[in-house]
C-alpha cells in the first residue's frame, strides 16, 4: 500500500495477544516495529514502542498529528473472564434471559453440550416491574419504589458496572434512561450501560448479551485508555487518540470509553481494510484476506474492494466452527472467521492419538518454547523453526534469538514421544494440522457466504501468515498470493487507511409499502444528527460521506439481509426500487426469490464518515534482473514431505520485477515468506511480493 503523504506524522498501534505492532508514517517514508505485548499493563509496551520509533526517526512526540489505535483488550477480557464485577437489571420476568438465550442448541446431538459461562452470575441479576410493548407504548409504568430498593442491594454486592436491558427499550428508552439517571445519582462511580444506547435492536437475548458485554469490559477499557492518554500527554504527544472499531471506522476516545464493545474486533478490522485497499490498488475483484498473528488467524472475503460486513458476532465460542456456541454481540463488524491458530498456538496429542493445535496460545508470556522465556509446550512458531522456515537469529527484527534446541525438546515431549515421531516429523504434523484447520475454516466461511474460493487471490499478512500462505493456498486451490510490503504489521498499517466513521442502527418495524415507507424519515433525521455529532467530535473537517441500509426479509422469515438505501428521505416512489434491490441481494445469497412476496424492514442503519484516502492503481514493473541470494537453508517441505534446499533473500534487497523461483525464503524485519516448490515469487508494484503457482 502506498504511503499517503500528509503533514505531520501518523502513528498506528495494534495490540495483539502476542505482539504489539507499530507503524510510523512520515512524508519521508515509513518505519515499523514489533514488541512483545505486556498483558499486565498493555500501555507499557505501547509507550516503549512509541519512544523507540520516534527516536529512530529523529522525531519529537509533538510532531505526531494522528494516533490510531486498535486493541484486543476488550476481547481478551471477555474470553479470560477478567472484566468488571457486573450486574444486570432486566424487566420483571426476564431475569434469566442470559441462561435461556434463544433456546437453541449449536449441536443437537451432544448430550454434554457446553455453553460459554454468562458474564453476569445469577446472584447479580435483578429485575424491576415495568413493561413497554414493541411499538413503544407503556403497558406498566416503572416502579420507582422498587428501583430505590435496588440501591442497597447493588451496594452490598460491590457491583462495579451495571447493564440495563428492558423489554422493547429500542422502541421507547424512557424507563432505561430513568433507571440510569437515578442509579447514577445514588451510586457515584458506578459504570452504567443502557441497551437502548448500546444496541437499540430487536431480539432480547442478543441485545442483553451485547449490553452486558459492554458493561463487563467498560471499566477495564476506560482504565487502560485513561492511563494511555495520560502517558502520551506526559511525553508531549498532544494530538487526539482515535480508536479503530470492529466495523472498520475510527472513532474518538470518548466514544470508545462509552461503547467499548465496538472495539472487540478492532485489530482484525484494520487488516481487512489493508487487504481491501490493496485489492483496489492491484485491480483484484475477488480476494481472500488471510491474517495470521501470534494468537489467532483471521479470514475475510473481499469482493470488488469491499469487505463483507455483518451485524452479529460471537466471542468466546465453545466450539470453534459452530455458530451459536459463543456469546452473541450485535455490533457493526467486518465479517470474518477467527480461529485460534497463530504462531503461539499450542500443540499436543489428544486421547485419540491426534495432533491438536490451539485454540490455547502461549501468548507473549511465556511464549513458545523457542522464545526461551519459560514456555515448555510446543507452539506453531516452534514447528516453523524446526522445519527450517525461520532464521533463529534476530527474530522479530532483532527482538531476540530463537532457540531451536528448546523447540525440538518441546515437540518431542508433547508430540513425538507419544506418536513415535522425531522432532522434524512432529513439527510437520503440527504445521499440517494448523494449516488444515485454517483451510477448513476458510471453506466453511466461503460456503456460508455463498462464495467459492476458486479464482480468489489471497492477501497474506501478520507475523505468521506469509510462512503458511502458500500451503494454505495449495489446500484451497488458490493460485495467487500477495504479501504486502510491511506485511508483519499489516493490521496497524490498515489503521492508516481507515476513515473516521460511525454507524448507528435502530429497530423500527415497517412493511415495505408505499403507505408505510415515509414513516421512517423522522427516525433517519434523528440518527443522522446523532451520527454527525459523533463524527464532528473527532475534529475531522471536509467532506462527509453517508450511506444508509435497511435490514429486510420476507414477511415471516426469522432473519434479515442488508439492502442499500438512497441517502435521502424515502417515499412511495422508492418501493419498486427497494423491492428490486432486495431481490438482487436475496438472489445472490440464496439463488432464488419469491416473486410478489411481502417484504418487511426490521432495522435501519446510517453510517457517516470521512472519505477513505483514494486508492490509485499500481503500475506493474517490468522484468528485473537476477536477485542476489543472502544464503541457503534446508527445510522440510510440506507437500512432498522431503527436505529441500531453499535459497534465502532479504526483501529490502530485492528490486522491482525480480523473480524468485521456489523453494526460497524471503526474509524481512517482521516476517518471513515461504515460497515452496511449484511457486514463483516476484516483487510487484508498491513493493508487494506476489506468489503465483507455476503452470
Amino acid at each position: 500500500m502506498a504511503v499517503e503523504t500528509r503533514p505531520g506524522l501518523g502513528l498506528a498501534v495494534d495490540i495483539g495477544g502476542t505482539f504489539t505492532d507499530f507503524v510510523l508514517e512520515a512524508p519521508s517514508g515509513r518505519r515499523t516495529l514489533k514488541l512483545l505485548t505486556t498483558p499486565e499493563a498493555p500501555e507499557r509496551a505501547v509507550m516503549e514502542g512509541v519512544r523507540q520509533l520516534l527516536a529512530a526517526g529523529g522525531h519529537k512526540p509533538g510532531e505526531v498529528t494522528r494516533f490510531l489505535h486498535g486493541t484486543t483488550l476488550a476481547t481478551n477480557a471477555v474470553i479470560e473472564r477478567k472484566g468488571a464485577r457486573t450486574a444486570l437489571v432486566a424487566t420483571e420476568g426476564f431475569r434469566d434471559i442470559l441462561e435461556i438465550a434463544d433456546e437453541g442448541r449449536y449441536d443437537q446431538y451432544d448430550l454434554e453440550i457446553e455453553k460459554p459461562k454468562a458474564l453476569v452470575p445469577a446472584a447479580l441479576r435483578f429485575t424491576l416491574p415495568e413493561r413497554v410493548d414493541a411499538k413503544g407504548r407503556v403497558l406498566k409504568p416503572l416502579d420507582v419504589a422498587a428501583l430505590d430498593a435496588l440501591v442497597p442491594a447493588l451496594k452490598a454486592a460491590r457491583v462495579e458496572s451495571l447493564a440495563i436491558a428492558f423489554l422493547h427499550s429500542y422502541a421507547n428508552p424512557a424507563h432505561e434512561i430513568a433507571v440510569a439517571e437515578r442509579l447514577a445519582a445514588a451510586l457515584p462511580g458506578l459504570w452504567i450501560s443502557r441497551s437502548s444506547e448500546v444496541c437499540p435492536e430487536i431480539r432480547e437475548y442478543e441485545r442483553t448479551s451485547t449490553t452486558v458485554a459492554n458493561a463487563y469490559v467498560q471499566p477495564v477499557m476506560a482504565g487502560y485508555l485513561g492511563r494511555l492518554q495520560t502517558a502520551l500527554t506526559q511525553i508531549g504527544l498532544a494530538c487526539p487518540v482515535f480508536m479503530m472499531t470492529s466495523g472498520g471506522g475510527l472513532t474518538t476516545l470518548e466514544t470508545a470509553r462509552r461503547l467499548p464493545v465496538r472495539l472487540v474486533e478492532s485489530g482484525p478490522a484494520g487488516g481487512a481494510l489493508l487487504a481491501a485497499r490493496l485489492a483496489k490498488e492491484l485491480g483484484l475483484a475477488r480476494v481472500l484476506s488471510f491474517d495470521m498473528g501470534g494468537t489467532t488467524a483471521k479470514i475475510c472475503l473481499i469482493h470488488d474492494g469491499t469487505p463483507q460486513v455483518a451485524r452479529a458476532f460471537e466471542v468466546d465460542r465453545s466450539a470453534r466452527f459452530l455458530k451459536g456456541s459463543g456469546l452473541p454481540l450485535r455490533i457493526p463488524v467486518i465479517e470474518m472467521v477467527e480461529i485460534g491458530a497463530g504462531g503461539g498456538s499450542l500443540a499436543g496429542v489428544d486421547a485419540l492419538g491426534r495432533i491438536t493445535v490451539g485454540p490455547e496460545s502461549a501468548a507473549s508470556v511465556p511464549g513458545p518454547a523457542s522464545y526461551g522465556r519459560g514456555g515448555t509446550r510446543p507452539a506453531v512458531t516452534d514447528a516453523d523453526l524446526v522445519l527450517g522456515r525461520l532464521d533463529p537469529k534476530g527474530f522479530a527484527n532483532g527482538l531476540f534469538d530463537l532457540q531451536p534446541a528448546l523447540a525440538e525438546q518441546a515437540l518431542l515431549a508433547h508430540v513425538g514421544e507419544t506418536l513415535g515421531l522425531d522432532a522434524r516429523q512432529s513439527a510437520l504434523g503440527v504445521s499440517e494440522v494448523v494449516d488444515e484447520t485454517m483451510a477448513s475454516a476458510a471453506r466453511v466461511h466461503a460456503v456460508e457466504s455463498g462464495a467459492t474460493l476458486a479464482g480468489h487471490t489471497m492477501i497474506a499478512f501478520g507475523g505468521a501468515a506469509p510462512l503458511h500462505a502458500a500451503r494454505l493456498a495449495e489446500k484451497l486451490e488458490i493460485d495467487r498470493i500477495v504479501v504486502p510490503a510491511d506485511a508483519g504489521v499489516g493490521s496497524a498499517l490498515g489503521f492508516l487507511a481507515a476513515p473516521f466513521a460511525f454507524e448507528l442502527l435502530r429497530s423500527f418495524h415497517l412493511p415495505l409499502t408505499a403507505e408505510a415507507l415515509a414513516g421512517v424519515n423522522p427516525l433517519f433525521h434523528e440518527l443522522r444528527a446523532e451520527a454527525l455529532a459523533l463524527v464532528e467530535a473527532g475534529g475531522r473537517g471536509g467532506a462527509i460521506e453517508e450511506s444508509r441500509v435497511g435490514w429486510m426479509r420476507y414477511q415471516g422469515q426469522g432473519s434479515e439481509i442488508p439492502v442499500a438505501l438512497p441517502a435521502r428521505d424515502l417515499g412511495a416512489g422508492d418501493v419498486a426500487g427497494l423491492r428490486a434491490a432486495f431481490a438482487a441481494v436475496y438472489r445472490r445469497l440464496f439463488e432464488r426469490v419469491s416473486p410478489g412476496g411481502a417484504i418487511e424492514v426490521l432495522s435501519w442503519s446510517i453510517t457517516l464518515g470521512t472519505p477513505a484516502p483514494p486508492a490509485e492503481r499500481l503500475a506493474e514493473p517490468g522484468p528485473g534482473g537476477a536477485a542476489t541470494p543472502a544464503g541457503r537453508r534446508d527445510l522440510l517441505e510440506a507437500a512432498s514431505r522431503k527436505t529441500v534446499t531453499a535459497t534465502t533473500y532479504r526483501r529490502e534487497a530485492l528490486g522491482p520485477g525480480q523473480t524468485l523461483p521456489g523453494p526460497c525464503l524471503v526474509e524481512e524485519a517482521n516476517t518471513t515468506t515461504l515460497v515452496p516448490p511449484g511457486f514463483t515469487a516476484r516483487l510487484g508494484g508498491g513493493g508487494h511480493l506476489i506468489l503465483e503457482r507455476d503452470r
